[in-house]
């Protein structure tokens, strides 16, 4: 293996040192940083239905992969039709889709559905349709919280995860404008104001994983119900959903200007816990340098996309560009590998970290640091797509 080595500034604050490079593409290919991944996992899996292997499933992951390659659509139609052919096992002629059961009431599964939006607008296909409604409809009847919140899963009553809101707002936003639905905003805007309300730490300004409004869960904490630590990833699914549903919600919409003030303070609390050697972001946020505690990619690739997109569109201080770029050299620096054919290894990712469920998952720092970690798993390899096409590089 050969570590591919990329100067890059360390931002602190919003300070950018000298020497920090926004150079477009890899010295050594003359290819977009984008393109070099996705023709890496193009090249370890001529289907994505074999990047989840054995199981084959609707999964948000793999899908959101998709989604980032597909957006390089316009430099050749390969890489939508990788994404088209993937979605295209599931949707069936009927508007079915395979391996999907509304019932079970899972957020996750609503982020494939995305994908099936870009495919009608391409095609104008009754099927696409068909199959977007079905998504609809499962988040017509999804159970809430009391306080109006969706449920994760199901099998997890009474409780909101940040993982969630990234799983279905953009794709209720979207849906609202293009289908001319705007209750969804109003959905949409609601769900982001009360998961930052319930997971806030006053003290730190970041986020909890997540939040058990009926405190029976043994990881909840009794008077507040909050999880115990600061996961990256659902700080990154978080924050990613807001820039993503900003795409669509109504400039006129009352609590536009809200949301943005809040990726504002969460942005700022992120900053806060960045790691001053390498530049990213612990798996645990707030343990920075402890024992077990990784630099950890999927979390740190979200914060580069967000910051990035953040401030092209005029929603953070134009000086996140400039930090996200130099959070891309960081990421290019500490968690990138070409291997010896030449193709991109990401390394440092969380396979998966959730709470509750069987065996049970106590949300402890313990818990944290000892899960799986994997080298190109989808959930750090997409969002570093999406992070060099909002950079360019």
């Amino acid at each position: 293996m050969k570590k591919l080595l990329y100067a890059g500034a360390l931002v602190l604050g919003l300070a950018v040192l000298p020497g920090c490079g926004n150079g477009q593409k890899n010295e050594a290919s003359g290819e977009l940083w984008s393109v070099r991944m996705a023709n890496s996992v193009m090249a370890r899996y001529d289907t994505l239905l074999k990047m989840d292997a054995p199981r084959v499933r609707w999964q948000y992951d793999v899908s959101y992969v998709g989604q980032a390659i597909d957006r390089l659509g316009h430099l050749d139609p390969k890489y939508s039709e990788y994404m088209e052919t993937f979605i295209d096992y599931f949707v069936q002629e009927d508007g079915s889709v395979k391996h999907y059961k509304q019932t079970d009431y899972n957020i996750d599964r609503i982020n494939p559905a995305k994908n099936v939006i870009t495919l009608y607008k391409r095609t104008g296909e009754q099927k696409y349709r068909d199959a977007i409604e079905l998504h609809v409809e499962q988040m017509r009847n999804h159970p809430k919280t009391e306080s109006g919140g969706y449920w994760h899963k199901k099998i997890y009553p009474n409780q909101i995860w940040l993982d969630g809101l990234y799983m279905a707002s953009p794709f209720l936003a979207q849906y609202a404008k293009e289908f001319n639905d705007p209750e969804w905003f109003d959905v949409v805007a609601d769900e982001i104001k009360l998961a930052y309300r319930v997971t806030r730490d006053e003290e730190s300004g970041l986020l909890y994983h997540a939040y058990d409004e009926s405190r029976e869960q043994r990881w909840a904490d009794p008077l507040t119900g909050q999880s115990p630590h600061f996961w990256s990833r659902a700080t990154g699914w978080y924050m990613m959903a807001i820039v993503d549903v900003l795409d669509f919600l109504p400039k006129t919409h009352p609590d536009r200007d809200s949301i943005i003030g809040i990726l504002n303070n969460v942005s700022e609390a992120v900053l806060k816990v960045r790691d001053p050697e390498t530049g990213l972001w612990y798996q645990v946020l707030d343990h920075l340098g402890e024992e077990g505690n990784y630099i950890e990619g999927s979390g740190s690739a979200m914060f580069a996309y967000t910051f990035a997109k953040g401030a092209k569109n005029g929603y953070l201080n134009e000086n996140y560009l400039d930090l996200a770029n130099s959070v891309f050299d960081d990421i290019l620096e500490h968690l990138i590998v070409e291997e010896e054919d030449g193709l991109l290894t990401m390394t440092s990712i969380c396979g998966a970290c959730g709470l509750g469920g069987n065996p049970y998952r106590d949300g402890s720092y313990e818990y944290y640091i000892t899960e799986k970690v994997n080298d190109n798993d989808p959930k750090g390899v997409a969002p570093f797509i999406m992070a060099a096409i909002e950079l360019e590089r």
